[in-house]
């Protein structure tokens, strides 16, 4: 059995400049098929647009609010929104307040698949 607790992750910065903290991932347990992080975004902060090959991604909004951006389209996002973020999507998400949401990607995440525009 594996469990991880998300305190005891420690922070990195992405390539789109967010800051994660994995919970479960390739990095720290025998995940093969999906990664889940949580992210971190200061007020008036935006990620860099960019897309992934590979991986789908689902965003889930656990506290504030921000502006998603995915392939042309801004909507407003806040506490308990889902997204969907299909392979090849180019995307970003800018925090109108702190925000913090959770990141899970099938296959998981890996920078060699993150590509900037």
């Amino acid at each position: 059995m594996i469990i991880q607790n998300l305190s005891s992750q420690k922070p990195f910065i992405t390539k789109d400049g967010s800051q994660i903290r994995s919970i479960l991932d390739r990095t720290n347990a025998p995940v093969q098929n999906q990664s889940l992080a949580e992210a971190s975004l200061a007020p008036e902060q935006t990620t860099e647009p960019h897309f992934h090959k590979k991986s789908e991604e689902l965003y889930f909004i656990l506290e504030g609010e921000g502006v998603l951006s995915i392939g042309g389209e801004s909507r407003p996002v806040s506490t308990g929104d889902c997204a969907l973020i299909p392979p090849g999507s180019l995307h970003s998400i800018r925090a109108v307040s702190p925000l913090r949401f959770l990141c899970c990607c099938a296959p998981p995440y890996s920078h060699e698949d993150t590509f900037l525009s």
